[in-house]
């Protein structure tokens, strides 16, 4: 099993320092390469202060500065907030100046007050329709000229400049749903799947959508299967606590984001009081600390033997919690020290 990291610009609140925030992620990072992880992923989220991330490629471009080997992904670009040739090419010059690290992942987009402003009148739950007309459009114009005439998009003969400098760039596809498992495995794209708190029977059903995908195309691909989880390695009973804290609050302002409440001020959402979650059993701490890759070193490495036995080929392990800075990086470094060997 090989290891991906996810890792946001990420201030939980007005009085965390920006400059702070940025060394901090790039300081993630190059633990993260350091320490074995294959991939370290960025996300593209606009207007909000717990995602930091209005351009992931700038970004990534940032992090390839710093860095030297760790591969660089986009989870996700956002399909819908995008014209073609501007996404082809963003993402080309990328592979060039990185030397051919790019990992290029591509989404529907999460939440609806996103949508409201980045693309108005366009409901989240149709931003796949955008994800599938561009994906094609984007692997045609890193080849050479093409025109198109689509539903949302229509240009002249154009292509990508620059091209990537990888003869193939490894893409993938953010999927829950068996619509979009067809989807990637036709389009012969790597899988990375988020069952969010929910426990491992939701990993156990995407397993079973990806293979059943898999026969469907039946066109000789076999993808990269990588599952996300929020992690947190700790060695004490201090430690558990304030990682579930962390959570229950990214959580309370994640539902605020979900239903679409509104309430964000200065890009902080409002987190959605913890008695109105109690009642729903993904917020409960033991389940909590069950579900996610929670634990002390030991118990993480046996949750990720059940994830390598069910077929997941790469683990993400998603760092952005809420957890204080000093405490990320303990568990980064737990995770890397102690963890990491027990798969090499």
């Amino acid at each position: 099993m090989k290891f991906q990291l996810a890792v946001n610009l990420e201030r939980m609140g007005p009085d965390t320092d920006m400059n702070a925030v940025a060394r901090h992620t790039l300081e993630m990072v190059q633990m993260a390469e350091r320490g074995g992880f294959n991939i370290v992923w960025s996300a593209e989220h606009h207007a909000l202060e717990m995602t930091i991330a209005p351009n992931p490629f700038q970004i990534l471009t940032w992090w390839a500065g710093e860095t030297d080997t760790i591969r660089l992904g986009t989870a996700v670009a956002t399909a819908a907030y995008w014209h073609p040739i501007n996404l082809a090419g963003e993402a080309a010059f990328l592979d060039l100046i990185s030397g051919g690290r790019l990992e290029f992942g591509i989404g529907s987009g999460a939440y609806q007050r996103e949508f409201d402003r980045m693309h108005p009148g366009l409901k989240q739950s149709d931003g796949w329709k955008y994800m599938q007309e561009m994906l094609p459009l984007v692997r045609a114009l890193w080849q050479g000229d093409v025109a198109h005439d689509g539903q949302f998009w229509q240009f002249p003969s154009a292509t990508s400049c620059p091209k990537p400098v990888q003869p193939e760039v490894p893409v993938w596809v953010a999927a829950r749903s068996p619509i979009t498992f067809d989807y990637a495995l036709r389009e012969k794209c790597h899988v990375m799947s988020w069952p969010l708190t929910r426990g491992f029977s939701e990993a156990e059903l995407y397993k079973q959508q990806l293979d059943a995908a898999v026969a469907k195309a039946d066109n000789g691909f076999r993808p990269n299967f990588a599952m996300m989880r929020h992690a947190a390695v700790y060695e004490n009973a201090a430690g558990r606590d304030a990682a579930i804290a962390a959570i229950q609050c990214v959580l309370g302002q994640f539902e605020n984001l979900f239903r679409n409440l509104g309430d964000v001020k200065n890009g902080f959402p409002k987190q959605v009081p913890l008695d109105e979650l109690q009642g729903r059993e993904q917020y409960n701490a033991a389940m909590l600390e069950e579900n996610l890759l929670f634990g002390s070193p030991e118990t993480v490495i046996k949750k990720l033997q059940k994830y390598q036995s069910l077929g997941v080929d790469e683990f993400i392990y998603y760092a952005s919690l809420g957890l204080g800075m000093e405490a990320q990086k303990q568990s980064l470094q737990l995770f890397c020290d102690e963890v990491i060997p027990a798969f090499q």
